[in-house]
């Protein structure tokens, strides 16, 4: 299996600000950074794996095996443990989202395969770290767990096949056929060029202001659907969940309109005259970008998440500015008292003051010298 990157799907693809380094965090030994984008020897495989699960946009795959196709394939076949030696490369292909989404998805408890890994090496507590997650938001909600096997022998029939599945009636609301389809044609395209590592060229530029939400979102979206919903929703502390939060806009935010415009998924946006911010927690993927990008550090992470958000998910408007059409040009601003005349105006109109009061005293200095 080769590893695969997409760096249109790439957070530090969409500014050089972000300081997002999950990939490599999860896999130190195989990604590193070159010229602020991920990279890797042309080789890498499973190797690398806990990259797919770790990246929050989805931006890395392997080739011969989805996620995705996974998921349904897991749910529809009568096995119930995950193992490097039965059904996926590796257990650390598998985000937090992936985990939750399993367990809430199946009738019968699932169990882990932990025996391939060597217990205190990095994999093996990053696979830990990940189960261990997923069960403490589980348990905010559901009496639902995920299983191990640490301590006891497992019998792995290798010959154990699962069945196709059949998505329709589990995924109706979230077609993934385009999108699989989209990332077959860009695994060709980098495959044929063997690239060790990547660049941004013009052909990415508009992938990249494409907003995308990642189908490990789509997924726990539908399987909290069929979730019971709890009666007393609790606040998890900020900290302990990697992949979804919420946040707060402070009084220091000029309304550049940088945070809504990066934000890979949508969560973040505006209105047709900018005059207000708002924010989807269920489409955040916490990548942390509109914090990196914010000039003045106007953006912040709410300290708990609300369980409710994944149950009643609702759009919060995190700040609103007073917004009017500038009596020059007539183009929205924001307004902050005076003239109502937006800063680019207001530019020019004191540059032309200058060169008109430049021009006088050139003329009468020309006068005086006669």
């Amino acid at each position: 299996m080769k590893l695969y990157f997409d760096p249109s799907r790439c957070v530090r693809a969409t500014s050089k600000f972000s300081t997002c380094t999950k990939c490599v965090d999860a896999a130190p030994e195989h990604i590193s950074m070159l010229e602020h984008l991920p990279a890797f020897a042309k080789a890498t495989g499973v190797e690398a794996a806990a990259c797919l699960g770790a990246c929050p946009t989805e931006a890395f795959a392997l080739s011969d095996f989805s996620v995705t196709e996974f998921f349904f394939t897991f749910l529809e076949s009568k096995v119930r443990l995950i193992s490097s030696k039965v059904n996926v490369p590796c257990l650390s292909v598998l985000s937090v989202e992936h985990l939750i989404s399993l367990a809430l998805a199946s009738e019968e408890p699932i169990t882990l395969d932990l025996h391939s890994y060597e217990e205190g090496t990095h994999l093996f507590e990053v696979i830990e770290n990940r189960i261990e997650e997923a069960n403490f938001v589980l348990s905010s909600f559901s009496e639902k767990q995920l299983e191990t096997n640490l301590d006891e022998a497992v019998d792995i029939d290798k010959k154990e096949k699962s069945q196709e599945p059949s998505r329709r009636d589990f995924f109706a609301s979230a077609s993934l056929k385009g999108a699989l389809k989209h990332k077959k044609t860009f695994d060709d395209a980098v495959e044929a060029e063997e690239l060790h590592h990547f660049e941004i060229d013009a052909s990415m530029i508009s992938k990249i202001k494409d907003k995308h939400l990642p189908d490990k979102r789509k997924i726990l979206f539908t399987a909290l659907k069929r979730a019971d919903v709890p009666k007393v929703f609790e606040v998890l502390p900020e900290e302990e969940v990697s992949f979804v939060s919420q946040k707060f806009v402070d009084e220091k935010c000029t309304n550049c309109q940088i945070c809504y415009r990066i934000c890979p998924t949508g969560a973040l946006s505006s209105n047709g005259k900018f005059s207000l911010i708002n924010f989807d927690a269920m489409l955040c993927v916490k990548c942390h970008l509109c914090h990196d990008a914010c000039e003045p550090d106007a953006i912040h992470l709410q300290p708990g998440f609300e369980i409710k958000e994944l149950f009643e998910s609702s759009q919060r408007t995190l700040a609103t500015f007073d917004v009017r059409r500038c009596n020059e040009c007539g183009n929205y601003f924001t307004y902050e008292g005076g003239e109502v005349t937006c800063p680019r105006c207001a530019v020019e109109e004191e540059e032309a003051i200058f060169l008109h009061a430049n021009a006088k005293r050139m003329e009468k200095e020309k006068d005086e010298e006669k």
